[in-house]
């Protein structure tokens, strides 16, 4: 019995002498060989040169036969979007008497979607039921299946499993209902999912590395089936959400992250890595928790968790190349601001938490000002909450009006205020202050709440980034709405039990006036005979694209000006239909659009600051980023 348990493998038809990839999954045992490569290099015959090494296997050495490319973003490896004409040859080809094995390989298996043809050629006559069926009738019974449940979770868990079998019909799902799914796959739901995932774990959607592996993390990724990684995203699972530390369970971000960047930013599958660093958790409630699945121990903290994440870094700098893009997601502030100060000029990274979420919310920004007017430096800003999410969104906004006024950046900084849970950030609380919080303390007499913050500062902006639900008190907004026509009132926190308040709450209280948007999703409300529609300041707005955007220049490393230039893009998607709603950010249904806006807008940013490596630079980075999108529709099979 010969089985491959790692990397690709390639199956030859000896019907039709097809070479066809199968991505590996679990380990494969073969029942036998049947095409062996013969002397002088030639397969069966049949001219194929078969002189590859165990390192190819691995990914460790370049193939003989270099697959196609896919304009740019994708070298293909494993013909997702294109044609199997050119394949890895591997050392072993077999063909398997039975395509039991295609139909349990998500990233090939069509279901009833084989054709008579299909059926014949690749073994599969038998396995299936007669009927062969559209991808477009597969998804119609999909969607009805899920509207059947009543419990968001129930939903997740089956997406989740559809993902596992039939990975193009789950990204052609979520793109065609994106506004319906997004809230299950991700915020959310996935939040729950997190909380539950010991429970819920049925599959390993991506890379668990603990302090077990210590010294043995290049050899943890090689055990990674995809040699061709551009992008990783990648937590510790110690601030998930607004739902505080949940250890390794905090898998369920990296892997609904990566989704969208598959379903909303056109990135293949097989190029995404969803990685948690296990180095314990400070729970005790899954400490004590029989399904558990990580490590039981409280967490690592100082030179031993330095070490672990630099040898990760190092790792993947080695296995995947310097243009990888390693996204940080739901760090602890403390961790989360020294690592991407750390590695930012050595590596491609990214910190959705304070980059991504400021960019969206910068976007915002300047939809709004076409409702009430200005400029961003005649507008001031409170903010509650002076974590990661919010330091960064205050940063972004006092880059822009540096960048507009000419004014210095510390002279922009103090038309932004903080609040934190000890109250106003003041000059006289600076020797106590954490270092990311010290450039928001201003003059000013301390005030203990938000509520005296807001009526001693008169923003015209107010930002929630606590992570504490129901913070903007009736009192609070009634506030704003006193010394603004249109107050901005945008509460960011997650999940929805998190929000500092609620859509219905804001356009009540501010008796219509509010131009409000939310973190996660709230329904329309009606509010004095009109129907207000609630904004998501939802960071796949910018993430997928911006990444699309970083892959399709080969960028090198990430500048606070393609944040900006990320930011302007979606801006100009937003409509004056859309403003007529109230609505500050567009519709999620143009969602691959928007991103394909956005990675042109990234794309041209990198190259004029000479960080892309993929030369020349294209002539239209529109239609170049959307030529580069991911297609989930099936393939026909030979």
């Amino acid at each position: 019995m010969l089985s491959l348990n790692r990397s690709s493998f390639l199956r030859c038809d000896e019907k039709q002498g097809l070479l066809v990839s199968q991505r590996r999954r679990m380990p494969l045992a073969l029942a036998g060989v049947r095409c062996a490569a013969r002397g002088g290099g030639e397969l069966n015959g049949r001219g194929i040169a078969v002189d590859n090494t165990v390192k190819e296997l691995r990914g460790e050495a370049e193939p003989v036969l270099e697959p196609k490319s896919t304009g740019g973003v994708v070298e293909d490896a494993h013909a997702e979007d294109g044609d199997v004409d050119e394949q890895f040859i591997m050392p072993w080809t077999v063909s398997v008497a039975s395509g039991y094995s295609l139909l349990r390989n998500p990233q090939h298996n069509k279901g009833l979607a084989f054709n008579e043809k299909e059926r014949d050629a690749h073994y599969l006559r038998g396995l299936l039921p007669p009927a062969c069926v559209t991808q477009e009738l597969q998804e119609k019974k999909i969607m009805h299946n899920l509207r059947q449940y009543q419990v968001p979770l129930q939903r997740y868990v089956s997406m989740m499993d559809l993902q596992e079998r039939n990975e193009k019909l789950f990204y052609k799902l979520l793109i065609d209902h994106v506004e319906e799914l997004l809230p299950i796959v991700y915020t959310p739901t996935v939040g729950e999912a997190c909380q539950k995932y010991g429970s819920i774990f049925r599959h390993p959607q991506g890379l668990y590395i603990s302090l077990n592996e210590r010294g043995k993390i290049l050899e943890v990724l090689r055990n990674w089936p995809e040699r061709n990684i551009q992008v990783i995203v990648v937590t510790d699972g110690e601030r998930i959400l607004g739902l505080g530390d949940l250890g390794c369970q905090g898998m369920g971000i990296p892997v609904g992250k990566l989704a969208l960047y598959t379903a909303l930013g056109g990135l293949r599958p097989s190029a995404c890595l969803p990685v948690t660093i296990d180095v314990g958790t400070n729970n005790e409630q899954l400490l004590k928790d029989e399904f558990y699945i990580g490590l039981r121990r409280r967490r690592a903290t100082g030179q031993e968790y330095a070490e672990l994440m630099h040898e990760f870094m190092t790792a993947v700098k080695q296995r995947y190349g310097e243009k990888v893009l390693i996204q940080f997601e739901d760090f602890a502030n403390h961790n989360a601001f020294e690592l991407l100060a750390k590695y930012r000029k050595t590596h491609l990274v990214f910190n959705d938490d304070i980059q991504g979420t400021a960019s969206v919310v910068l976007a915002g920004l300047f939809a709004a000002l076409n409702i009430v007017g200005g400029t961003l430096a005649e507008h001031s800003f409170l903010f509650l909450g002076a974590g990661e999410a919010g330091t960064g969104i205050a940063e972004l906004i006092a880059r822009e009006m540096s960048k507009q006024t000419k004014a210095p950046l510390e002279e922009t900084r103090k038309k932004i205020w903080m609040v934190d849970s000890k109250g106003l950030i003041v000059s006289s609380r600076k020797e106590s202050l954490q270092h990311f919080k010290k450039p928001w303390a201003h003059d000013h007499e301390p005030v203990s709440n938000l509520l005296d913050a807001v009526k001693a500062i008169k923003p015209t902006v107010l930002i929630g980034s606590s992570g504490v639900g129901r913070t903007f008190t009736k009192e609070v907004v009634e506030a704003m709405a006193t010394f603004n026509e249109k107050p901005i009132i945008l509460a960011l926190s997650n999940p929805t039990t998190q929000s500092e308040c609620s859509a219905e709450e804001a356009y009540t209280w501010s008796k219509g006036r509010a131009i409000f948007a939310s973190g996660s999703p709230f329904d329309p409300v009606e509010y004095d005979g009109k129907i207000f529609v609630p904004g998501q300041a939802n960071n796949a707005y910018v993430f997928p694209g911006f990444g699309l955007g970083l892959v399709i220049s080969g960028a090198t490393r990430v500048h606070d000006d393609m944040l900006l230039a990320a930011s302007e893009a979606l801006a100009q998607q937003v409509t004056q239909e859309n403003l007529d709603k109230g609505l500050i950010y567009p519709p999620f249904s143009n969602i691959r659009k928007i991103s394909a806006h956005i990675a042109a807008n990234v794309a041209a940013k990198a190259y004029e600051l000479g960080l892309a490596s993929r030369l020349p630079c294209p002539k239209d980075l529109v239609k170049y980023a959307e030529s580069c999108m991911y297609n989930p529709g099936y393939r026909s099979y030979r």
